[in-house]
């Protein structure tokens, strides 16, 4: 991370940004690639092209932060889209296929840091996509929690609050909140 970036120059590794939705993933993402530009490194963003929520050409937060992104339809072509860079982040790494954490492996191992944010579990509180391969492989690794919708406390987990049962929803507060452990399995019974 960026205490040691001096330490590892020259040398690539993994951080893996995981949490619940509203926890601010990729707030987080968005502020370590800037302070990489910041740094007069080469940076290159990457999102899966099916999420269109906020824009297509960038990487938003809730709070409306954004970051310039090259949408792509499967994680090979990161690898052709990332050369001559030292500085690689994914955004929603959870809708990428599990081909996502050899990506990333081959970019570390070509010396570049790479950056993922995801949800590390699906609305059924199950582990989603490549994530909790890429949690095994990355040198680093930042949970993030959002605020418990219910009573307060830390959330972990993303509720739907729609009825659709389809894995992959793309939405925002319309169709999701964050709830702590007991206020989610209360839910879940």
């Amino acid at each position: 991370m960026e205490h040691i970036t001096g330490e590892m120059h020259g040398r690539g590794w993994i951080e893996v940004i995981c949490g619940s939705m509203f926890s601010g993933k990729t707030e987080e993402l968005i502020r370590r690639l800037k302070r990489a530009r910041i740094a007069r490194q080469k940076v290159e963003i990457f999102k899966p092209a099916l999420d269109v929520r906020y824009d297509l050409q960038h990487v938003v937060s809730h709070d409306e932060t954004m970051i310039q992104s090259t949408p792509v339809q499967a994680a090979s072509q990161i690898i052709l889209l990332a050369s001559g860079v030292d500085v690689v982040g994914i955004d929603e790494a959870q809708f990428f296929d599990i081909e996502l954490v050899s990506v990333c492996d081959i970019l570390a191992d070509q010396g570049i840091r790479v950056i993922v944010a995801g949800l590390d579990m699906d609305f059924q509180g199950k582990p989603f996509g490549p994530m909790p391969s890429l949690l095994a492989s990355a040198e680093f690794v930042t949970k993030v929690h959002a605020i418990c919708m219910e009573c307060g406390n830390l959330a972990h987990y993303s509720f739907r609050t729609a009825s659709e049962k389809k894995l992959v929803l793309l939405g925002e507060t319309d169709s999701y909140v964050p709830l702590c452990r007991r206020c989610y399995k209360a839910r879940n019974p």
